[in-house]
């Protein structure tokens, strides 16, 4: 239980006070923003102000005599260590969902708050489903929680930054006018985007207005003709940027969005039901504007790296392939005496990334975990849990970067003082799968659900799996986390060229140490046929080679070892010359088992 609870309780006691004022018998709030963003600016942190719960995925239901964070298996620990259980019950949100609690715990003739900013159509829809037969949902005009924080923080305000057309591959208006022609031939006059990476990938522009993306907070809404109302704060768009996307934008504040929405009444919008705040519909309801159901179309666009994307994304794992080998270089050094704690690796890896060239800062927060902390998939190092890194033991490291024209992720696992043979055993089959996806090669129009197994082979074969997907789609100086694709059981979309995905198997034992390895591959042609059909590959972009202590030799095949030889002379030549003569020479000694 946290030490000093008193805060949650005033909170929730007001909270509630304000919900009462406004009618209501409870309240739904989810972790999100009114852009359905994976990162939040700090005046959206309405559930950690609320109940005390930091993880990144997480709904809050308060009734007037009970209250529940619901979240998922990721935040299990997490969330009863941050949580109050006098003020909260929590839950495993994959398997109570908030429809099904309110369904149970509420009282007939109940009505429900929620904000129409913070829920998506087909979320309310569900819960629409599941109580609207004995209680009511009230969509409310404004947030009743931000009428009870005194103190809570400003929007951000920070100015839009360009991201060249030289490196994009196209300006902004070439990439909105080949939208324009599917809204036209869709039979649509315009497309609602509300997700902020859309947006700046269509403008090409970048901000800072949450850690880890550089986004600029925004929504747009593009014409058939071309033309874009881009819905931000005009102090944020400085005359440089409104230069840089080109003819045919224009800026709108965010407050008169509802009298721009008015305007299309008769008028086809097309908009994505699944991604976008639920009050936009409303508001083009009330428009009478015909509503074309249709998934965001700049997704699958954004997903393919351009030539120019590509050349600079390559250039960015080399640069960060150097501070990653820095580091594991020191690790070797100073890790194997107990010199160091999980908070002075993560200070550690940022100081070797700052050292490189356009570094903006890590794409989420590093997971720096020792023994039984790498077995929490997300952990973070906090000052309560911040463990001391000493033989013998395994540290999970997974770090990303924001470089100024592409985006890393990258795990590597690595082993303090002598590995027993189960951490051997298990790693080695974690590599296995690692190097199987990564040599798989396969027809065009192949799903990531399909190359999945790929990947688990060998853990199933030994009766293990992990609980989480095995690969995710990475921005170019964007999203660390991207759709629409990923290698995992719900992988629908079909993977092609020009992608990049993330392939991170792991194996976690609960209590004793966790093991993940990940790299970035970007797909490719490996080969066309005469009759046009492809197969697609891999090529793998992350340059850092694995722990030798940790790989059981005589459970490396030949066609792994031939993957891994390959691999490890693309580390040697392509970094190695990039680096100091101590940490050339160490990474020698780690490769020269396969080279």
């Amino acid at each position: 239980m946290p030490e000093n609870t008193h805060p949650y309780q005033d909170r929730l006691a007001a909270f509630r006070k304000k919900i009462e004022e406004m009618g209501l018998d409870g309240f739904i709030l989810p972790r999100t923003d009114e852009y359905q963003g994976e990162f939040l600016a700090a005046c959206a942190e309405r559930v950690a102000w609320l109940s005390g719960f930091t993880g990144s995925a997480g709904t809050l239901v308060i009734l007037k005599d009970r209250a529940v964070v619901l979240t998922d298996g990721r935040y299990t620990l997490q969330v009863e260590r941050e949580v109050d259980p006098a003020l909260f019950e929590t839950q495993d949100s994959t398997r109570i969902t908030p429809a099904y609690w309110i369904a149970q715990n509420a009282k007939d003739g109940d009505k429900i708050g929620f904000d129409p900013w913070l829920h998506t159509p087909a979320q309310i829809e569900a819960i629409y489903k599941a109580v609207s037969n004995r209680m009511a949902l009230k969509p409310v005009p404004a947030n009743p929680l931000d009428a009870v924080w005194t103190d809570r923080p400003g929007r951000p305000m920070n100015p839009a930054e360009p991201f060249p057309h030289d490196v994009a591959g196209a300006d902004s208006l070439a990439k909105r006018m080949d939208l324009a022609a599917e809204i036209k031939a869709k039979g649509a006059d315009a497309l609602l985007l509300t997700a902020c990476d859309s947006v700046c990938w269509l403008l090409n522009v970048r901000g800072r207005d949450v850690l880890y993306t550089p986004l600029v907070q925004s929504h747009a809404l593009l014409h058939a003709d071309g033309a874009l109302d881009w819905f931000v704060d005009p102090r944020k768009v400085p005359p440089a940027i409104i230069a840089h996307v080109g003819q045919g934008v224009n800026v709108i504040p965010p407050d008169n969005m509802p009298l721009r929405l008015s305007q299309f009444a008769n008028r086809k919008v097309m908009f994505d039901r699944d991604r976008s705040p639920v009050w936009f519909e409303q508001k083009l309801e009330q428009a009478g504007a015909v509503i074309i159901a249709q998934k965001d179309p700049v997704e699958p666009r954004k997903a393919i790296k351009s030539d120019t994307e590509s050349a600079a994304i390559r250039d960015v794992h080399m640069r960060d392939a150097i501070a990653m080998i820095q580091l594991l270089h020191e690790l070797d050094r100073e890790a194997q005496k107990g010199r160091l704690t999980e908070i002075e690796v993560d200070e550690k890896i940022q100081q070797y990334k700052i050292q490189q060239g356009g570094y903006q800062g890590p794409s989420f927060a590093t997971i720096a975990g020792f023994a039984a902390n790498g077995a929490i998939i997300h952990y973070r190092a906090t000052p309560e849990t911040n463990a001391k890194i000493e033989p013998p033991g395994l540290l999970l490291i997974d770090c990303g970067g924001q470089y100024s024209w592409g985006t890393t992720d990258i795990t590597r696992t690595v082993a303090i003082g002598q590995p027993t043979p189960d951490m051997q055993k298990h790693y080695t089959l974690v590599l296995k799968g690692h190097i199987a996806l990564s040599r798989a090669k396969f027809p065009e129009g192949t799903t990531g659900v399909q190359l999945d197994t790929l990947a688990r082979q060998h853990l199933w074969d030994a009766g293990l799996d992990y609980a989480h997907g095995t690969g995710h789609g990475v921005g170019c100086y964007l999203g660390v986390h991207e759709g629409p694709v990923s290698i995992s059981p719900r992988g629908r979309e079909p993977l092609k060229p020009g992608m990049l995905l993330t392939n991170e198997p792991g194996y976690y034992r609960a209590g004793e140490y966790g093991i993940r390895i990940e790299n970035i591959m970007q797909v490719r042609v490996e080969k066309e046929e005469p009759d046009g059909r492809r197969l697609l590959g891999f090529r793998t972009l992350t340059l850092v080679p694995y722990d030798p202590r940790l790989i059981l030799q005589e459970e490396i095949n030949e066609d792994e070892r031939r993957w891994l030889r390959a691999y490890y002379l693309d580390i040697e030549e392509i970094i190695g010359p990039l680096l100091r003569p101590e940490a050339r020479k160490w990474l020698a000694a780690q490769t020269n088992v396969f080279i």
